[in-house]
């Protein structure tokens, strides 16, 4: 699968806000409806300067799209809930958002709009977290 937009990648890295600058990124879906269990998730890119000041290459950052283990809910299908939830409770874990971690080989990796994304079933995500920064 090719890169994501070199450009994208590099707004979302440096943004000072990962979650609108995704969102920016990614546009309108309105036109877009997702199917069955699946949730769509657009890929968190780790910040281009660490917290030590270290500035991280464009090949380091890239890679992110790959191997990037947390993302924002961007929209969810409509079978996208577990049978073990509450039903005043379905598809909590999965409201657009949302930051949610996952294994990447339970993703199908896509571009939208020239940003990396998952489709990942539902009963995949494995944790949903306040910071994407936590995990890596």
């Amino acid at each position: 699968m090719p890169i994501a937009s070199a450009s994208k990648i590099e707004m979302i890295s440096q943004a000072a806000d990962p979650k609108k600058a995704i969102l920016a990124a990614i546009g309108d879906l309105a036109g877009m409806d997702v199917f069955s269990d699946l949730v769509l998730v657009g890929t968190y890119i780790r910040p281009e300067k660490t917290a030590g000041g270290i500035i991280r290459p464009k090949e380091v950052v890239q890679e992110d799209e790959f191997q990037g283990k947390t993302g924002i809910v961007l929209k969810s299908g409509p079978l996208a809930y577990g049978g073990w939830e509450e039903p005043a409770e379905r598809g909590e874990m999965a409201k657009p958002g949302t930051w949610v971690v996952y294994a990447i080989k339970d993703g199908w990796p896509v571009q939208i709009n020239g940003v990396a994304c998952r489709f990942i079933p539902y009963e995949k995500l494995r944790a949903r977290v306040t910071d994407p920064k936590m995990v890596f």
